[in-house]
């Protein structure tokens, strides 16, 4: 199950956070269909928020599809959002992790990685995006 965790420095509203972090599990396989989301009243409780606040997330993922509420059962998850790469991924993050040791290792802070990951991202898909091959003629 998902556990929820708040950046109270970030500019994006709390129900938006809610809503990027159901999206990010069902990228990477952490949710899946069939899974249920944690009670509204839980969420509200262990982050100190206020339950509509919940509910406006849970109420945008079930109008984008990905969730359905059942009165009086919970919110369970209808689709993912992963994709062919999932298999990939784990090895993926093995290395990744491997990373994050080594950028702490050299001092870097998370704000530091973000914003390496970041700008690196924005800057690598200009030079290293793929282009169609033209369509021969012949």
């Amino acid at each position: 199950m998902i556990e929820f965790v708040l950046d109270g420095r970030s500019k994006v509203n709390t129900y938006v956070q809610l809503i990027q972090q159901v999206k990010q599990a069902l990228r990477v396989g952490l949710l899946a269909p069939g899974d249920q989301l944690p009670k509204v009243r839980d969420v509200a409780q262990s982050l100190a928020i206020n339950p509509n606040t919940v509910l406006k997330a849970y109420r945008e993922l079930e109008i984008e599809g990905l969730v359905e509420g059942r009165p009086g059962v919970g919110t369970f998850v209808r689709r993912t959002l992963a994709g062919s790469s999932l298999a990939d991924q784990a090895e993926l993050r093995e290395e990744l992790v491997a990373w994050l040791h080594r950028a702490r290792a050299a001092g870097l802070t998370p704000e530091d990685v973000t914003a390496l990951v970041e700008t690196t991202m924005r800057a690598a898909p200009a030079a290293e995006t793929p282009r169609a091959e033209p369509a021969s003629a012949g």
